[in-house]
Formats: C-alpha cells, structure tokens, sequence
C-alpha cells in the first residue's frame, strides 16, 4: 500500500464529479460535517455504552463516547502526520496532512451501526437466528445471509449504514470519500470468515476476528470497489490502526471514570489503576499537581489521572504507528497499536480490563440493562421477522405500516426484507425500542 493512493477524496456514488470542488472546506472535513448533522449520528445520544442511560449521574452513552474518541482521533491523526511527513518530506502539502480530520471522521462512525443495548442488543440479533425462534429461516435463504445474521456485527452494519443506498435515498448513501470509508473497515473480510477467525495467512486473514467481519454480502461489491481503489483490498486500510487505538483508550479509561462515578470502584481502587500507567516519579508529580492546584474533589482528582493516561496511551500509540508504518504498509503488522506499548503501561491497561470485566461488566446496573435489552431485541426480531416471512397476514400488514420508508420491507425477495427488519432495529435507539416493545405487548397505549 502506499499513501497516495490510500488518502483519496473520490466519493461513492459521486465518482464521477470527484475533481469537482464545491466550497473551501477539504473533502474530508465535508465527510466530518456530514456525520456530525445526521440523524443517525444524533441517536447514539440514546443508546447505551456500558452502563444503563443516566438518571442523577451522567455516564456516557454512545454519542459521548464517540465524540471523546474522534477527539483522541484527530490527536493520533495528526500527530502522526507531523512525525512520517518529517521521515518523508514528499508527503509534505499533500492530502496526507489531513489524515487527522480522516481518522476523527471514521472515529465519530465507529459505532453508529451498533444496535440498542450494546453487545447485548448485538447477540440478541445473533441468537434469536441461531438458538432462538428464528431457526426455520435458514433453510429459506443463502447461505451468505445466514451467515451474516447469525453472525451479525456492528462494524459491518456501520459500513452498511453509510454505503448502502436505502429506498429512495440517493446513490452511495452518505456519500462518503472512499478514504473514510475504508478508515472504517476493521476487518476486511466476509461474515463466512467469521466463525473460524484467522483461518489461513492470506492478505486480510489475520484481521478477522473470532465472530467478526467488516461487511454484509449485500454491501460486498462496494467494499470490493472502494478497497481496489485504494489499494488495500483484503488489507487494513493503515488509518484504521489509529481508529481502533483512540476506541481501546477511551473505551478501557471513560469506563473505569463511570465505575468511579457510579461509587462501582472506589476512589482509591480507580487511583491506583489509573496511576499504574506511570513510573514512581510521575506517580509523585501528579499527585504534586493536584495537591499544588488545590484539587481536593475526589471526581477532579479523577478526571485530572484520566486525561494523563489519555494523553500518555496517544503519544505511544502514535510512536508505535510510526516505528511500524512500513509493516503497516506492507500489511505485515500483527494484533493493534496498543499491544505494542512499553510494559509497564500495557500492564496497567491489562490490569484495568481485568478490572472492568470483574467489577463492571458484571455489575447489576450492567446485566440488569443487558438482561433487559436483550428481552426487548428478542421480541422484535421475534415479530418483525414473522411479518417479513408472513406478510399478508393481518398483524404482519399493521406492523410493517409502522416501519419507515426507507427499509424496503415490503420488498418482493425474501432476502432485502429480511435485511430491512435488520436495518430498522439495529438503528433504533434504546427508548424506542422500549416503545416499540411495550406497544406489540400491549403494555402500553397512547393516550388519545
């Protein structure tokens, strides 16, 4: 791969007219802009991250974390285009120094096809297929679909989310640049890859994580088409090792700051993990400062350890992208960014994943939410795939009237309709699908 075919502003859908130049915002700030004011951009506000959605305590929810982590993006981005362009003074007044804007782009993307109630909403669409009431659909579609949807992801469905062209939206969906797109793409590879996992050393194989894949058959030929543009065609497009690095920092430390928050850990456990990424001599400054500023709010204390470890994981990460660009390039690098850090503070990352998966993913608040979300998404896919496959029944017919135009459910194959009813719960957010649940039980009436 190298970095100008791979930084491209040609636009899906718009191939034709991508030399033209509309006003004096760059291509990709376009894209950043474009995100920031959609709608499904804007629902994310309303879908949970790790813990339930706030009452008196504010946690994040998807729409925060997104933007904490686009923030981190743009820092990765940037700072490791100063560091290559002064390796590689060609790269200098080329799109390369934009790759900043790129990765933020693609980091306020990275979870806009997640479903409701996180990874619980995510296996529930998963499970009612494979172990639920949704068994009898297999022998009724390709095989290429079952394998999607038993394996259903959220990194295929945000691909599918901004290529896909909805009825009666227009060609190449949000009609993104091909570079952001790819920016995107954290496993270049089939859902029919995704049960095995890395099955073999071929270009891309490695990056197909156990149950993990980058897009739906249906989306295939244009991920086929943006990738051979690039270059990077079964291979990580590179600026996705900086998406995935600003997710792992801020996912890990934003959780173990709500855990704080939320009275899970107490200040002492949380100061001490979040120290741990520091030697003695930096533990004794830090706490100098906050002891010099006056700082004696337990949460500040907090906050002011968090934004260290934040700014310490980006500047390694950034110094491990450039130490293995060529690698990178050559689509030779193995695992992500943050598995190549100094000891100490990969120790500390591992120790708060320890911590988080003892403590706070299995806290009650955490699989109250899960057990809960997981019901509701189970009884949608429960009806809504009945009405898809029945259609002409006279409960089917009222259920797919509330379904919105965009997602061609009433569709004559089979196949689209089913992908529709994917379509339309995996974008609702957690109180809707609340709504939706409690009107098809009857637990709930408008009021007229």
């Amino acid at each position: 791969m190298n970095w100008e075919q791979l930084i491209s502003t040609k636009r899906l859908g718009q191939e034709a007219r991508h030399i033209e130049r509309h006003d004096e915002r760059s291509e990709f700030k376009r894209d950043y802009d474009r995100l920031i004011f959609s709608a499904p951009f804007r629902r994310m506000q309303n879908k949970t991250q790790v813990f339930p959605l706030p009452g008196s305590i504010f946690v994040h929810n998807r729409l925060t974390h997104s933007l904490e982590v686009a923030s981190v993006g743009m820092s990765l981005g940037n700072d490791v285009a100063r560091a290559l362009t002064a390796i590689h003074p060609e790269l200098q007044d080329t799109l390369f120094q934009e790759i900043g804007t790129i990765v933020a782009t693609a980091c306020l993307a990275h979870d806009m096809g997640n479903p409701p109630f996180g990874h619980s909403g995510e296996k529930a669409i998963q499970t009612f297929f494979t172990e639920g009431k949704g068994k009898y659909i297999r022998e009724m579609i390709s095989r290429e679909l079952w394998d999607d949807i038993t394996h259903f992801e959220g990194n295929a469905n945000g691909f599918r989310l901004l290529a896909h062209r909805f009825k009666g939206r227009r060609e190449g969906g949000f009609v993104m640049t091909y570079t952001t797109l790819a920016s995107i793409i954290k496993y270049p590879c089939e859902s029919r890859l995704a049960e095995k996992g890395t099955v073999s050393d071929a270009p891309g194989a490695h990056y197909c994580g156990k149950g993990k894949f980058g897009f739906f058959n249906d989306d295939a030929q244009i991920y086929r088409k943006i990738a051979t543009d690039l270059g990077c065609y079964k291979l990580r497009h590179p600026l996705v090792y900086l998406v995935e690095a600003a997710d792992d920092i801020c996912y890990e430390i934003m959780d173990i700051e709500d855990a704080h928050k939320l009275k899970i850990l107490s200040f002492e456990e949380t100061s001490s993990l979040l120290l741990g990424f520091f030697d003695n001599e930096t533990q004794e400054s830090i706490r100098k400062r906050i002891d010099d500023e006056g700082i004696t709010d337990s949460n500040e204390k907090i906050i002011y350890m968090r934004a260290r470890v934040i700014g310490l994981l980006e500047s390694l990460c950034t110094e491990v992208f450039t130490t293995h660009e060529q690698d990178i390039l050559r689509g030779e690098f193995r695992g992500c960014l943050m598995d190549c850090i100094p000891e100490q503070p990969r120790s500390a990352y591992k120790r708060c994943q320890k911590v988080s998966q003892k403590k706070i993913y299995s806290s009650k608040p955490v699989l109250d939410i899960e057990l809960s979300g997981y019901k509701i998404m189970e009884t949608l896919m429960e009806q809504m795939v009945e009405a898809a496959v029945y259609p002409d029944r006279f409960y089917s017919r009222q259920l797919i009237r509330r379904v919105s135009s965009q997602y061609d459910i009433e569709a004559e194959d089979l196949e689209t309709r089913i992908l529709a009813v994917i379509d339309y719960i995996s974008g609702m957010t957690d109180i809707y699908a609340l709504d939706i649940y409690q009107k098809i039980n009857g637990i709930s009436l408008p009021i007229v």
